[in-house]
């Protein structure tokens, strides 16, 4: 089993910036495809941005330019900068490990709340 262990979150204002980290219980972020995912109320939950075991990276179009997922494989950790925030993007932010077979993993989530 793996656990993702996000933080970061909190309150901003539009405009802002905020650092979304994400640490797995075990060194698998190389290993596969880890990413961020978002989901607002009574809203389906979105991919916001990921990134492959050869660090190729992907982005929801209305995040580009304005997120940037990145990892350290020396701290085992996932990152999701979020600059240039606006209220739309207030959501419960997830960390997802996408495994080499297909299962999917996800932290627990944590709130991005940006006021206008």
């Amino acid at each position: 089993q793996v656990q993702l262990v996000e933080s970061g979150g909190g309150l901003v204002q539009a405009g802002g910036s905020l650092r979304l980290s994400c640490e797995p219980s075990r060194n698998i972020i190389s290993s596969g495809t880890m990413g961020w995912y978002r989901q607002a109320p009574g809203k389906q939950r979105e991919l916001v941005a990921s990134i492959s075991r050869t660090e190729s990276t992907n982005y929801v179009d209305s995040v580009k330019g304005r997120f940037t997922i990145s990892r350290d494989n020396a701290k085992n950790t996932v990152y999701l900068q979020m600059n240039s925030l606006k209220p739309e993007d207030t959501a419960v932010y997830y960390c997802n490990y996408l495994r080499w077979d297909g299962r999917n993993f996800w932290g627990q989530g944590t709130q991005v709340t940006v006021s206008s």
